[in-house]
């Protein structure tokens, strides 16, 4: 990542970066939120839904090794404004489909445009990230999450006055595009790949594939608490229906918190500390809550579990793009192929544990990702604790 022009402000690169996290989380938000209305819309069943949806994560996926071209071979900084607009289009789009194929074929397109838009900005912040003496990474992904907050919160007003999907996202989509335009001119531009790195897709090696690793965990803990916070709340916990979803709540609260207070952390200590302590609260978060399945218990663990998994993707990222072999868009790339694997792979997982023994048995058996993060971490050299 090169040095940006020096007229100008760090503030203002920050300030900008930011905001296409803020693009990123709303517009994914905004789609989520309307879920329900295009099942309805579509006439289709949770089964049928249920393998429609899968299209995004695949599109993302499978997407990854592209994006780590594109951006060796045009910058980060073309591709942020490429994948935000990019990602506004497929939103407009999915307001206009029929028929089940087409929304399958736009959720591909969507995932693929959520995966340039993320990879890049991304490798923008790493960019921004040389500007500081102290660390600011984590707060990105705190914006994130805070937008997310605010997409669903619109979504659910466009409901409540009874606005279609086609004309909610439509609104977004514009709004989204032109805060994309206005930001563009203070992205962090790049020279040339240098001629000691490589800027195409990068196969993880030893090094990355650790970071990899760790990844892998955190995704995995993330992709559990989406799809099986609620259900163990409503199976195990056996808790109200009214407060089925406070798990949920309580984990992705002390994330967004967790993200916001990261870089102070990381300045206070350092980033293997950090980590170390991330992957100990995961691991007894999960734990905690297959061991005690009660309502105060488990959303304690939650809560843990939120904690733990709200630094881990920033500073991963962070560590891995020190390595010398390529420029900072492929590192990523490649790092986020075995992350996404985790947030994929791990949660039907938990169902077949749970089938075969029962959902306390796999959350307590899976808390073990914990444990192996913390395992790499403590096996990496000193000069990864800055």
């Amino acid at each position: 990542m090169s040095t940006p022009n020096t007229f100008k402000s760090p503030r203002r690169i920050r300030f900008s970066i930011a905001g296409f996290f803020f693009i990123s989380g709303f517009g994914f938000a905004t789609w989520a939120s309307r879920i329900p209305s295009l099942q309805q819309q579509l006439r289709l069943n949770e089964a049928q839904l249920g393998a429609v949806l899968f299209a995004m994560p695949l599109g993302l996926i499978l997407t990854l090794p592209l994006t780590g071209m594109l951006i060796g071979r045009f910058s980060s900084r073309i591709m942020v404004l490429v994948g935000a607009v990019f990602l506004n289009i497929m939103l407009v789009l999915l307001g206009q489909v029929n028929q089940t194929w087409q929304l399958a074929f736009v959720l591909f397109c969507f995932g693929a445009a959520r995966n340039q838009l993320s990879i890049s900005v991304n490798a923008q912040s790493i960019g921004v990230q040389a500007l500081y003496k102290r660390s600011i990474l984590t707060s990105f992904h705190g914006i994130w999450s805070i937008a997310g907050f605010a997409g669903a919160a619109l979504g659910s007003f466009m409901i409540s006055i009874h606005v279609l999907p086609s004309g909610h996202f439509m609104l977004v989509s514009i709004f989204l595009t032109l805060v994309a335009l206005a930001l563009f001119p203070n992205t962090i531009p790049e020279p040339a790949g240098k001629s000691n790195s490589r800027t195409g897709f990068v196969l993880p090696d030893r090094a990355l594939l650790k970071f990899g690793l760790m990844s892998f965990a955190s995704m995995a803990f993330e992709g559990i608490m989406y799809d099986w916070s609620g259900i163990y709340f409503q199976k195990i916990v056996r808790a109200p229906t009214e407060i089925i979803a406070l798990g949920f709540v309580a984990y992705m609260s002390a994330m967004t918190i967790g993200r916001f207070s990261g870089d102070w952390l990381v300045n206070r200590f350092n980033k293997k500390t950090v980590l170390t302590f991330s992957g100990l609260l995961m691991a007894s978060g999960l734990l905690l809550a297959a061991v005690f399945p009660n309502v105060v218990v488990a959303g304690l663990g939650f809560i843990m579990v939120g904690f733990g998994t709200s630094c881990v993707v920033p500073l991963v990222l962070s560590l891995a793009t020190q390595s010398k072999r390529a420029e900072t868009g492929p590192v990523i790339a490649a790092v986020s192929t075995i992350a996404y694997l985790g947030f994929l792979i791990v949660p039907p997982v938990v169902g077949f544990l749970a089938e075969a023994l029962n959902l306390r048995w796999s959350f307590g058996l899976l808390s073990l990702l914990g444990l192996l993060m913390v395992w790499i971490v403590s096996r990496l050299p000193d000069h990864y604790r800055s």
